[in-house]
């Protein structure tokens, strides 16, 4: 077996472990509006989920590029540097997990490259510019969804103004389903393609990629591979995760789940067109406040979100810090 081959079978198990992970943690980011208010029973919607979510990783490798080739110069990047980044990242997830806490498997995974990145190089394996634009990314997306779903929620209100509550009610509840196939499309668009590019980045740096860095191309088993590991993680459900945001938030009705959903969807997919890899997790839980706050500021639980606010600021630099410690564990007894 080559010398290499070890580390990077490792990390591709890594991988999909965290892609898996990354489906069931958030699962919720597509169907907790939708299970909360009643829409669906919680079953249904995690299969309805799971079964888009597949669908949403087959349309585009956009982020892929730009999580494979735009944050770490090609020259630090190592089986054991990517290694390292995964564990820091899925120790970050299955621990907000347990605890209940929509953080970001966005901003595990990047915190996770950066610290492993740190590890092996310093400073300078990082690339500026390019952490910078997921950086903006990342934070930007919550605001963009929470402005979008305000603003729908306000035209819901006068377009319908001279409706009956009740006629309201059962409109939305149909269009809810429609709402929340569209952001389990949008997740899958989005959150599959980064365990997309932290592989191909692997195989790129073993050398196993025709034209290397230059012509970084995500190979067709590792869209499948991931599509089908987020699939499945999804049909594993996510139920503390679906409690906090369905429920702790604000209290939903169909007609705040529509507007939260599709403007989660819209926002999360005009990232994948462009490349951007956004927060799922934060961007639907801006888009809940936005449909809540258009209410009345007060229907929003803020205290429930501030909780969710301090696991956002410690996402990155816990993640790096954990990454960080791992390359210092494996690099020497995996040969680098």
């Amino acid at each position: 077996m080559h010398g290499l081959l070890l580390p990077l079978i490792l990390v591709v198990v890594v991988a999909l472990i965290f892609d898996y992970i990354n489906g069931f943690h958030d699962t919720a980011n597509a169907i907790a509006t939708v299970v909360s208010t009643g829409v669906l029973p919680i079953r249904t919607a995690v299969l309805l989920a799971a079964t888009l979510n597949f669908g949403g990783a087959l349309l585009g490798t956009a982020v892929a590029g730009t999580i494979g080739k735009g944050l770490l110069h090609p020259s630090v990047v190592t089986q054991v540097v990517v290694l390292s980044a995964l564990l820091g990242a899925t120790a970050w997830n299955l621990i907000t997990w347990y605890f209940g806490i929509p953080s970001s498997s966005s901003h595990a995974l990047v915190g996770g490259l950066v610290g492993a990145g740190i590890a092996r190089a310093s400073r300078s394996a990082v690339q500026g510019a390019g952490l910078v634009r997921i950086i903006e990314g990342l934070i930007v997306s919550p605001l963009v969804g929470f402005i979008i779903a305000f603003l729908v929620m306000i035209a819901i209100f006068w377009i319908a103004r001279r409706a009956r509550p009740a006629r309201m009610n059962r409109a939305f509840r149909r269009l809810q389903m429609v709402s929340a196939g569209l952001m389990a499309v949008a997740h899958g668009s989005n959150d599959a393609q980064k365990t997309m590019g932290i592989i191909t980045m692997s195989l790129v740096a073993y050398g196993a990629i025709p034209g290397g860095h230059e012509k970084f191309a995500v190979p067709l088993w590792v869209v499948i591979a991931c599509a089908t590991a987020m699939a499945a993680g999804t049909a594993a459900g996510g139920v503390r995760i679906i409690k906090t945001m369905g429920t702790k938030i604000i209290d939903l009705k169909p007609i705040h789940g529509f507007a939260a959903e599709t403007s989660a969807a819209i926002t999360i997919l005009t990232g994948s067109f462009l490349g951007m890899p956004v927060s799922t997790t934060h961007v639907i839980t801006g888009c809940i406040m936005g449909a809540g706050a258009s209410q009345r500021v007060s229907a929003v639980r803020w205290g429930v979100t501030t909780r969710i606010f301090y696991a956002w600021i410690l996402t990155i630099p816990v993640s790096a810090v954990v990454s960080w410690l791992c390359y210092q564990a494996l690099h020497i007894p995996l040969g680098e």
